[in-house]
Protein backbone atom coordinates (compact mmCIF):
# COMPACT_ATOMS: atom_id res chain seq x y z
CA UNK A 1 0.00 0.00 0.00
CA UNK A 2 1.55 3.01 -0.60
CA UNK A 3 1.69 6.10 2.02
CA UNK A 4 1.62 9.60 1.24
CA UNK A 5 5.09 9.99 1.71
CA UNK A 6 5.55 7.07 -1.15
CA UNK A 7 3.09 8.86 -3.32
CA UNK A 8 4.99 12.25 -2.86
CA UNK A 9 8.59 10.98 -3.51
CA UNK A 10 7.26 9.25 -6.33
CA UNK A 11 5.51 12.55 -8.11
CA UNK A 12 8.87 14.37 -6.87
CA UNK A 13 10.74 12.01 -9.35
CA UNK A 14 8.59 12.79 -12.11
CA UNK A 15 7.76 16.82 -11.24
CA UNK A 16 11.01 19.05 -10.65
CA UNK A 17 9.64 22.54 -9.04
CA UNK A 18 11.39 25.44 -11.35
CA UNK A 19 13.64 27.53 -9.24
CA UNK A 20 12.83 27.87 -5.40
CA UNK A 21 9.93 26.89 -3.34
CA UNK A 22 6.82 29.33 -4.92
CA UNK A 23 5.37 31.73 -2.46
CA UNK A 24 1.69 31.19 -1.68
CA UNK A 25 -0.10 33.14 -4.68
CA UNK A 26 2.47 32.53 -7.15
CA UNK A 27 1.79 30.27 -10.00
CA UNK A 28 4.17 27.13 -10.08
CA UNK A 29 5.33 25.64 -12.62
CA UNK A 30 6.89 22.27 -13.00
CA UNK A 31 9.50 21.14 -15.71
CA UNK A 32 9.19 17.47 -16.33
CA UNK A 33 12.29 15.65 -15.58
CA UNK A 34 14.77 14.56 -18.05
CA UNK A 35 13.24 16.62 -20.78
CA UNK A 36 15.23 18.90 -23.25
CA UNK A 37 12.11 19.97 -24.67
CA UNK A 38 11.09 24.06 -23.20
CA UNK A 39 7.28 22.78 -21.83
CA UNK A 40 6.46 22.59 -18.40
CA UNK A 41 5.07 19.13 -17.77
CA UNK A 42 2.32 20.75 -15.36
CA UNK A 43 1.51 24.33 -13.95
CA UNK A 44 -0.55 25.08 -10.61
CA UNK A 45 -2.51 28.48 -10.40
CA UNK A 46 -3.66 29.54 -7.45
CA UNK A 47 -7.47 30.26 -6.34
CA UNK A 48 -6.34 33.91 -6.40
CA UNK A 49 -5.58 34.47 -9.99
CA UNK A 50 -7.84 35.08 -12.62
CA UNK A 51 -7.59 32.75 -15.94
CA UNK A 52 -7.63 34.11 -19.25
CA UNK A 53 -8.47 32.37 -22.38
CA UNK A 54 -7.43 34.18 -25.80
CA UNK A 55 -9.32 33.00 -28.66
CA UNK A 56 -7.29 30.77 -31.38
CA UNK A 57 -5.49 32.93 -33.21
CA UNK A 58 -3.84 32.19 -37.25
CA UNK A 59 -0.99 33.83 -39.06
CA UNK A 60 -1.67 37.39 -40.08
CA UNK A 61 -1.26 38.54 -43.38
CA UNK A 62 2.91 39.34 -44.41
CA UNK A 63 3.04 39.93 -47.50
CA UNK A 64 -0.26 40.91 -49.65
CA UNK A 65 1.93 40.90 -53.11
CA UNK A 66 1.39 36.84 -52.25
CA UNK A 67 -1.96 35.09 -53.16
CA UNK A 68 -4.12 34.70 -50.25
CA UNK A 69 -4.05 30.96 -50.47
CA UNK A 70 -0.55 31.06 -50.41
CA UNK A 71 1.38 30.13 -47.14
CA UNK A 72 4.12 33.21 -48.45
CA UNK A 73 1.45 35.11 -47.81
CA UNK A 74 1.42 34.46 -44.08
CA UNK A 75 5.04 34.08 -42.83
CA UNK A 76 5.68 30.88 -45.80
CA UNK A 77 6.84 27.79 -43.38
CA UNK A 78 5.82 26.63 -40.62
CA UNK A 79 8.23 28.48 -38.33
CA UNK A 80 7.32 31.77 -39.90
CA UNK A 81 3.82 31.17 -39.29
CA UNK A 82 4.50 30.10 -35.97
CA UNK A 83 6.26 33.76 -35.19
CA UNK A 84 3.61 35.39 -36.76
CA UNK A 85 0.93 34.04 -34.58
CA UNK A 86 2.99 34.31 -31.22
CA UNK A 87 3.23 37.98 -31.93
CA UNK A 88 -0.46 38.33 -32.25
CA UNK A 89 -1.04 36.50 -29.52
CA UNK A 90 1.82 39.32 -27.52
CA UNK A 91 0.23 41.88 -28.81
CA UNK A 92 -3.59 40.83 -27.49
CA UNK A 93 -1.82 39.70 -24.01
CA UNK A 94 0.02 42.71 -24.15
CA UNK A 95 -3.90 45.08 -24.53
CA UNK A 96 -5.34 43.25 -21.81
CA UNK A 97 -2.03 44.26 -19.83
CA UNK A 98 -0.29 40.63 -19.36
CA UNK A 99 2.80 39.16 -21.23
CA UNK A 100 3.78 35.58 -23.02
CA UNK A 101 5.45 35.32 -19.42
CA UNK A 102 1.52 35.10 -17.92
CA UNK A 103 0.76 31.72 -20.47
CA UNK A 104 0.28 28.88 -18.04
CA UNK A 105 -1.33 26.64 -20.90
CA UNK A 106 -0.85 26.61 -24.56
CA UNK A 107 -2.52 24.37 -27.42
CA UNK A 108 -0.74 24.52 -31.22
CA UNK A 109 -2.63 23.27 -34.24
CA UNK A 110 -0.70 22.33 -36.89
CA UNK A 111 -1.28 21.24 -40.40
CA UNK A 112 0.67 18.73 -42.17
CA UNK A 113 3.33 20.27 -43.88
CA UNK A 114 3.60 19.60 -48.14
CA UNK A 115 7.26 20.32 -48.14
CA UNK A 116 7.37 17.97 -45.06
CA UNK A 117 5.51 15.05 -46.85
CA UNK A 118 2.25 16.08 -45.13
CA UNK A 119 3.58 15.77 -41.74
CA UNK A 120 3.66 19.08 -38.99
CA UNK A 121 6.86 20.16 -39.00
CA UNK A 122 7.88 20.23 -35.19
CA UNK A 123 10.91 21.63 -35.99
CA UNK A 124 9.83 24.39 -37.26
CA UNK A 125 6.96 25.02 -34.90
CA UNK A 126 9.94 24.44 -32.31
CA UNK A 127 12.00 26.94 -34.02
CA UNK A 128 9.99 29.45 -33.98
CA UNK A 129 8.78 28.93 -30.29
CA UNK A 130 11.84 28.78 -28.76
CA UNK A 131 12.07 32.32 -29.81
CA UNK A 132 9.35 33.50 -27.12
CA UNK A 133 9.74 30.55 -24.24
CA UNK A 134 12.47 29.34 -22.39
CA UNK A 135 14.48 32.07 -22.95
CA UNK A 136 16.68 34.48 -20.91
CA UNK A 137 14.27 37.40 -21.38
CA UNK A 138 11.20 35.30 -21.00
CA UNK A 139 12.02 31.81 -18.95
CA UNK A 140 7.94 30.96 -17.93
CA UNK A 141 6.97 27.87 -20.00
CA UNK A 142 3.32 26.91 -20.31
CA UNK A 143 2.05 23.32 -20.17
CA UNK A 144 1.52 22.69 -24.46
CA UNK A 145 -0.15 20.08 -26.46
CA UNK A 146 0.64 19.84 -30.28
CA UNK A 147 -1.63 18.31 -32.75
CA UNK A 148 -1.53 18.11 -36.42
CA UNK A 149 -5.16 18.22 -37.29
CA UNK A 150 -6.89 17.76 -40.64
CA UNK A 151 -7.34 21.59 -41.85
CA UNK A 152 -7.73 25.28 -41.07
CA UNK A 153 -9.99 28.08 -42.46
CA UNK A 154 -7.84 28.90 -45.09
CA UNK A 155 -5.23 26.42 -46.82
CA UNK A 156 -2.71 28.65 -46.50
CA UNK A 157 -2.68 28.46 -42.56
CA UNK A 158 0.16 25.73 -41.17
CA UNK A 159 -0.40 27.16 -37.58
CA UNK A 160 -3.11 27.95 -34.91
CA UNK A 161 -2.54 28.70 -31.48
CA UNK A 162 -4.67 29.70 -28.56
CA UNK A 163 -3.18 29.81 -24.80
CA UNK A 164 -5.07 30.40 -21.30
CA UNK A 165 -3.20 33.09 -18.97
CA UNK A 166 -2.72 33.29 -15.63
CA UNK A 167 -3.73 37.29 -13.92
CA UNK A 168 -2.64 37.26 -10.63
CA UNK A 169 -4.29 39.71 -8.26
Amino acid sequence: MFTLRKILLVLSTIFVLDGAQAAKGDVVRYSAANSSVPVAAAVEVPASASLVYLSGKLPPLQDATQPHDSPLAYGGDTKGQTIAVLKAIEKSLVDLGLTLGDVVKMQVFLMGDPAQGNKMDTSGFMAGYAQFFGTPKQPNLPARTLLQIAGLPNSAFLVEIDVIAARRE
